[in-house]
């Protein structure tokens, strides 16, 4: 009985896996946590510096910015403090009729804050690299 050939393997393969939901992965940028990478096993490790080296030789001509990472999740305008309204581009403030009104940085009002979603800065819930190592565990599939 014939088999069918093998699937031919992508050459995208990086893009093929974080189009999809990837942790620390955006569109433009992967964000790999010291801690988490410095607490994988040694061989992880090896080969992820090679991996490393080999991107900043073929790409180290390029003028690489510096890079603040801000850790940040998707939340509700409504749930938001001052600090955080601040550092989105938005204000809350008292309208004319007495209720809560949500403003952006052009100054015009939030039609619907409650369903109003952005990418707010939250204090990061990963261990810092100063706390030693963290054991990696399977995740749970996102």
């Amino acid at each position: 009985m014939p088999t069918d050939p093998p699937a031919p393997a992508s050459t995208t393969p990086v893009a093929d896996y974080l189009d999809r939901p990837a942790r620390g992965a955006t569109e433009d940028h992967l964000v790999v946590p010291r801690s988490l990478a410095q607490s994988m096993p040694l061989r992880w490790q090896q080969v992820f510096v090679g991996l490393l080296a080999d991107l900043h030789d073929a790409y180290g001509d390029l003028p690489w910015p510096d890079f603040r990472v801000v850790p940040s999740r998707w939340e509700r305008l409504t749930d938001l403090d001052e600090e955080q309204l601040a550092a989105v581009g938005y204000v809350a403030d008292l309208g004319p009729d007495g209720e809560l009104e949500y403003r952006d940085a052009r100054d015009e009002p939030v039609a619907d804050p409650a369903s109003h979603r952005v990418l707010a800065p939250v204090d990061d819930p990963l261990p810092r690299v100063s706390g030693g190592r963290v054991p990696p565990r399977p995740a749970e599939p996102l």
